[in-house]
């Protein structure tokens, strides 16, 4: 069995390494999207809700959630020979809004999920992708009780520019997250701001 290749590896044979950022607001499903591709065990920073949370996180729709992201998310995904994406889940609520910006100094472009029965929290997040500058997609993560709305409805009520696109996913599904991640990497190579040789 052969072991995965280190960083260093990645370094010494010239492959392109690409910063990704995975953003949304609280309990959207951004550590699940990273744990879902990483090649490796992912880096997680996942902290028991305490009491001092009640008021502040919405739990509404999220009855089985007890842990909240309080720094960042990070794994690995080889996409090939020359091109390894390092993806790191950002936090979602506004306190954490300083780790955030510094998650997303250098990335090359952001996958923003958002959540239909909460899609109006996933305002914020589209603000600082835009305000970064960052490309990006939108990724609408399906859950087991999301409504479902045409396309172009969700496009309108998430006021997205044409030029950006957006997909359904489900964030605990390899192969569905995988296309997700693949529309945004189309949308990078489009604008030209990732180049896979």
């Amino acid at each position: 069995m052969h072991s995965k290749p280190s960083d260093r590896d990645y370094l010494l044979r010239g492959a392109q390494l690409a910063k990704i950022v995975v953003a949304g607001p609280f309990g959207v499903g951004k550590t699940t999207f990273v744990s879902t591709l990483s090649e490796v065990a992912p880096l997680r920073t996942e902290e028991p809700m305490t009491q001092a949370s009640v008021g502040v996180d919405d739990l509404r729709g999220r009855p089985g959630k007890s842990t909240t992201t309080v720094g960042l998310d990070w794994g690995r995904l080889t996409i090939d020979e020359n091109l390894v994406l390092f993806l790191f889940g950002a936090p979602g609520q506004e306190r954490f809004r300083h780790i955030w910006q510094e998650t997303a100094r250098g990335a090359w472009g952001a996958l923003v999920l958002a959540d239909t029965r909460h899609l109006a929290q996933s305002f914020e997040s589209l603000a600082l992708v835009e305000e970064m500058g960052l490309p990006h997609a939108v990724a609408i993560n399906a859950f087991p009780d999301s409504p479902l709305y045409p396309q172009a409805s969700l496009r309108q009520a998430l006021d997205l520019d044409p030029s950006t696109p957006m997909v359904t996913c489900n964030a605990l599904n390899r192969r569905s997250a995988a296309q997700a991640l693949t529309v945004l990497l189309q949308h990078l190579m489009t604008r030209e701001v990732l180049e896979i040789t």
